[in-house]
């Protein structure tokens, strides 16, 4: 049995991790899309490092594109076998991959305009839309807490982590030549204490691990300093600037949160009487999602939903579908809250609102979570004072202000908690995955320090023997 990453592997976006048995059966572990990779991006999505027709069987952690974006590519390219997920991660896949399909579209025309004004050919998008529906047609959902046969030599069980809505660590079992292992991939891995999900849980004793390690060497701020944090910037920006609040904002949980926080204010008096504009159609789907899902919420947000049946919808909030409505926003002579996909400022609509506020002092830029360093979120939170948003100079005028209590992945203090659940002594061998090559150095560190023998950083495409 061999396992070789092809993603995720000394960075953080692209996690693609390929299980070969002895009889040469593959498993895959995630699909992810490169995010934020500056001008390697394309060329690292364009190559799997593996043939996708020879895949027998995926088994995807959670829907996040930066794990299943590339899902679609692999049945463009081949493969036929089955996906293995959460029924939450199948039902936001549905609207992520569509998500990607039409962003792959859109900018594969405007890069082909310019291709062929320089008299270059044109390229295809990574996949279409038709990729996208041929390719649900693959999905297996399997509930928690089931071990579940994925072939005749290896059985699943998804464990709930927190991060997202249906997010999973992987845990195998893999029978072969008589023996029996245990693998665990803990996809990633959320906070303990999150304000709408519940609590990571425990999993089995695995024989290896794969964990990510996005905040391996870091803790994050207090999360009951959150909504403080949050209605300070709102009161310093909207009521004593009289600015807008330009807040990035992945579709998938973290905008949920933040519409958590917003009514909360509200519930309290807190919030001023300003607009907040949800500038996605895929976060209005998304939100809704995580409602239908309202069963893998934590105690504490059922006890609110006894007097508030809609934790996510307040008075002044909307949601804009058209680009008609989102154009308009631009023209709005009021202060407001704006948020928008993606999380890393790297593509979508909120493209357009950092260029069209961060040229005013009054204004501010949120970041509220984990950005890519060559995104133009990481940018900004780098302290640029300069950055190009398509093909044009801007200067970085705007405050621009950072929250890092809002982070849907666990911080060092969240994963060791995590891990506590293992016998380090019987944990053969453990590889750091999804992280910043230094903070994966520093957190296979903190692990040898906690006695797990031997710690590996695996290089994109590299393969290693277990057993």
């Amino acid at each position: 049995m061999k396992i070789s990453f092809h993603g995720a592997a000394r960075t953080v976006t692209g996690s693609k991790h390929l299980l070969t048995l002895s009889n040469n059966k593959k498993v895959l572990l995630d699909c992810g899309l490169f995010q934020g990779m500056g001008q390697n991006t394309n060329a690292l999505n364009a190559e799997f490092g593996f043939n996708a027709a020879e895949i027998d069987h995926l088994i995807l952690s959670h829907a996040h594109i930066d794990h299943s974006g590339l899902i679609p590519k692999l049945v463009r390219e081949g493969f036929k076998g089955t996906i293995h997920c959460t029924p939450a991660t199948v039902s936001l896949a549905g609207v992520l991959l569509e998500d990607s399909a039409v962003i792959q579209r859109d900018d594969t025309a405007f890069i082909n305009k310019k291709r062929l004004m320089s008299g270059l050919p044109p390229i295809k998008p990574l996949y279409t839309e038709d990729d996208v529906k041929a390719t649900m047609h693959l999905f297996k959902p399997v509930e928690y807490g089931v071990w579940t046969k994925v072939c005749e030599e290896v059985s699943v069980l998804f464990t709930d982590v927190g991060h997202i809505i249906g997010s999973a660590a992987v845990s195998l079992t893999i029978k072969e030549n008589g023996k029996e292992s245990h693998l665990t991939f803990t996809g990633d891995v959320g906070r303990y204490r999150d304000v709408i999900l519940k609590s990571p849980e425990p999993f089995p004793q695995a024989d290896y691990i794969i964990c990510e390690s996005t905040y391996g060497n870091s803790l994050h701020d207090p999360i009951n300093d959150t909504i403080n944090t949050l209605h300070h910037w709102i009161e310093e920006t909207c009521v004593h600037k009289k600015g807008n609040l330009i807040i990035p904002a992945f579709s998938v949980g973290r905008t949920q949160e933040l519409l958590f926080y917003m009514n909360q204010l509200v519930l309290e008096k807190r919030m001023p009487k300003i607009k907040v504009y949800v500038d996605s159609p895929l976060s209005s789907k998304v939100t809704e999602i995580v409602k239908d899902y309202s069963k893998y919420f934590n105690n504490r947000i059922h006890k609110l939903m006894q007097i508030d049946e809609d934790p996510f919808d307040f008075p002044g909030l909307e949601f804009t579908a058209s680009v008609e409505e989102s154009k308009a926003i631009n023209f709005l002579t009021k202060p407001c809250i704006i948020l928008a996909a993606s999380g890393m400022a790297d593509a979508g609509r909120i493209k357009h609102h950092i260029a069209n506020n961060i040229n005013d002092k009054k204004n501010t830029i949120l970041i509220v979570g984990y950005c890519e360093p060559f995104s133009l979120g990481g940018k900004l939170m780098n302290g640029a004072k300069k950055v190009r948003i398509y093909g044009e100079e801007h200067k970085v005028i705007a405050d621009i202000k950072v929250m890092r209590s809002l982070s849907a992945h666990g911080d060092y203090d969240d994963l060791s908690q995590f891990l506590s659940c293992q016998e380090v002594k019987k944990v053969k061998k453990f590889f750091v995955v999804h992280g910043e090559y230094e903070v994966q150095q520093q957190f296979q560190e903190r692990l040898i320090r906690k006695g797990f023998a031997e710690v590996v950083i695996p290089k994109i495409h590299e393969e290693f023997g277990l057993g």
